[in-house]
């Protein structure tokens, strides 16, 4: 019996869908355990990515709470316990790790040894891994603890980059290396370097007012001129 066209229709849709249907199950059979195998896998790497957020974030809270502990402990004078400090100078996060190694050295020079002291702040200048304000601020204090047993140059050469206005440390650099100009005998360096730390509200307020009184003893004026009412 002949089909009608409406027929011939409805019969290769049912066609095309078992064809379907037939693929569809082959391809199931084939690859249907490498699809449901990739489906896991995304969800363990999706919660295990979770997960490890979470993890970083408490790590990273907990580092932060020990860290506050101690500097408050070296700020009022005390002394930080030994093995929790020096669980922190191994923290994987850069900032908490310099901020213990400072801690370290300076409870070292605050007790005397100043072997140890300069012998942390020469690791901390001299290591790549941390960021530039603290290797300088290293090198700085480093400096500090060696100014007497160095040549002044020694020192110019060494902070003369730091010493300069807008530069982080341009207070504790710009007085070492201005002192340093004075047992040289260069007053005419020395004194402009005063000056323009007096002048620099960003300098610590106690360096500043070091820095006027020895521009004014070198003969150079240190004093801020008021900007006028409208002249700003």
């Amino acid at each position: 019996m002949a089909l009608t066209p409406q027929n011939s229709e409805a019969f290769m849709r049912e066609v095309d869908e078992a064809v379907r249907q037939d693929q569809l199950l082959t391809f199931w059979q084939r690859f249907g355990r490498w699809i449901v195998a990739a489906v896991i896998i995304g969800l363990a790497a999706f919660a295990g990515w979770l997960y490890w957020q979470h993890y970083t974030k408490t790590q990273s809270q907990a580092v932060s709470e020990e860290m506050d502990k101690v500097i408050a402990t070296a700020v009022g004078g005390g002394t930080p316990e030994a093995k929790e400090l020096d669980k922190l100078t191994q923290a994987s996060q850069p900032g908490f790790r310099a901020s213990a190694l400072l801690v370290k050295a300076g409870t070292a020079a605050r007790k005397g040894d100043s072997k140890a002291a300069i012998a942390a702040y020469k690791a901390m200048a001299d290591d790549a891994s941390l960021d530039r304000p603290y290797r300088d601020l290293a090198l700085i204090r480093q400096t500090t603890l060696e100014f007497e047993t160095l040549q002044p140059q020694q020192v110019v050469d060494r902070l003369k980059p730091l010493a300069v206005e807008g530069a982080p440390w341009f207070g504790s650099a710009g007085e070492l290396v201005a002192i340093a100009y004075m047992k040289m005998r260069k007053p005419d360096l020395a004194g402009p370097l005063f000056a323009a730390m007096a002048k620099d509200k960003d300098v610590p307020q106690s360096i500043r007012s070091r820095a006027r009184q020895m521009a004014g003893l070198l003969g150079v004026d240190a004093v801020e001129t008021p900007v006028a009412a409208g002249q700003e």
